[in-house]
């Protein structure tokens, strides 16, 4: 807007005008031609929303595994500690070895990232997730980006499992 007061400036002082109304028309024509160009540049800006995220989905996932669970049917999480950057795209990869199914939950964590996916078997899911359910032997894929820091507790929320240990730390920084 700046540039556009100094141009109006410019031809205001720079013409003479013979009356008035040349002057009235010419602010109308000015305020006009501003309203137009201010509305170019907010339209612009979900289009370079778009290519942001388009950017970010182009980006290489980063792999992490986690078990719920192992082979001796232990409750626990490998590994019990997960380190995150926020802005980073991530693929975490769920499985569950043992004989027991249980549950990945970390509500704060999930709030404060973007999914873009879940994925088990042949089902893809999208949105909010805060609770994953892995039956004995299922593995799933969660793609998503942090984009809130902090540190988030994680634990499996069948009766008996968290207060067995099996809990973990979520830990997002920038």
């Amino acid at each position: 807007m700046k540039i556009y007061n100094h141009l109006y400036q410019i031809v205001i002082t720079s013409l003479t005008f013979p009356n008035i109304a040349w002057l009235q028309i010419l602010r109308q024509k000015y305020v006009i031609l501003a309203l137009l160009l201010s509305l170019n540049f907010i339209a612009a800006t979900p289009a370079m929303a778009a290519n942001l995220s388009g950017d970010l989905l182009k980006q290489p996932a980063t792999e992490i595994t986690i078990s719920l669970g192992n082979l001796a049917n232990e409750l626990k999480f490998e590994p019990n500690h997960l380190e995150f950057e926020a802005g980073k795209r991530y693929q975490l990869r769920l499985t569950n070895p043992s004989q027991l199914k249980h549950y990945f939950t970390a509500k704060d964590f999930a709030d404060g990232i973007w999914t873009q996916k879940v994925q088990a078997g042949k089902v893809e899911i999208k949105g909010a997730i805060h609770e994953l359910e892995l039956k004995p032997g299922a593995e799933a894929e969660w793609v998503f980006v942090p984009l809130k820091s902090g540190t988030y507790g994680l634990r499996c929320s069948i009766p008996g499992h968290t207060e067995a240990g099996m809990t973990g730390e979520i830990a997002i920084s920038n």
